[in-house]
């Protein structure tokens, strides 16, 4: 099924804040696609291979410190390894993939939150992802706290990142809710979770072709 891209393959990125929604949203979009005929593959990051799981249990440890850069790093080096592995065969044998977190999220966690120089991270994630894009890169907003407030009442453990402190927080949402492009929508993540989907699927439906017809799903 053509959605968008080379072989009909088609590119979505979720991105946003902790607590936003984006883990549920992935799930429920990649049902709404299945369901619309499309073969699709869901990924998060960091993760997806070995490699890239191993750097996610290090970058995210609540029991470890490290800088900056050494965070940048095991972030680059599991997103290298997900493309080149998982993403890139995926898209060229015509799947849609979908990804929970992408090249937003550095920007907005090591450039904005750590305070690296954006044009060297930039680069770096150039680098690591071989310029790939997403075709479309879906945003959920949230209000500063409110990420927090849902982890507390579902009693997540906060991993190393979620545990900083508020200040950090609210720098890094700031990327998140001042993102633009023309692949870029940007959804009220206060939401229900089905009117979320539903925004997201509208998206996908009118920036990614004539694939789906307006009646479907």
């Amino acid at each position: 099924m053509a959605v968008g891209g080379e072989s009909g393959s088609a590119f979505i990125a979720i991105e946003g804040p902790e607590g936003a929604g984006k883990t549920t949203l992935a799930q429920r979009l990649a049902s709404r696609l299945r369901n619309a005929g499309a073969d699709v593959l869901e990924v998060r990051e960091p993760g997806g291979t070995p490699v890239a799981e191993a750097a996610r249990r290090l970058a995210l440890d609540p029991d470890l410190e490290m800088s900056p850069l050494a965070e940048l790093f095991l972030m680059l080096a599991a997103r290298a390894d997900l493309v080149s592995r998982v993403i890139r065969p995926a898209l060229a044998s015509g799947r849609v993939v979908i990804t929970d977190r992408f090249d937003l999220s550095t920007e907005a966690y090591q450039v904005a939150g750590r305070g690296l120089p954006r044009k060297a991270v930039l680069e770096a994630n150039r680098l690591a992802t071989g310029e790939l894009k997403p075709h479309l890169t879906i945003v959920l907003d949230l209000p500063d706290g409110v990420g927090e407030a849902r982890q507390a009442a579902a009693g997540k453990p906060k991993d190393r990142m979620e545990r900083e402190a508020a200040g950090w927080h609210a720098r890094v949402g700031r990327v998140f809710a001042g993102a633009s492009g023309p692949a870029v929508i940007h959804i009220d993540g206060t939401c229900s979770p089905e009117e979320v989907e539903l925004r997201a699927w509208e998206a996908v439906r009118g920036r990614l072709g004539e694939t789906f017809p307006k009646g479907q799903g």
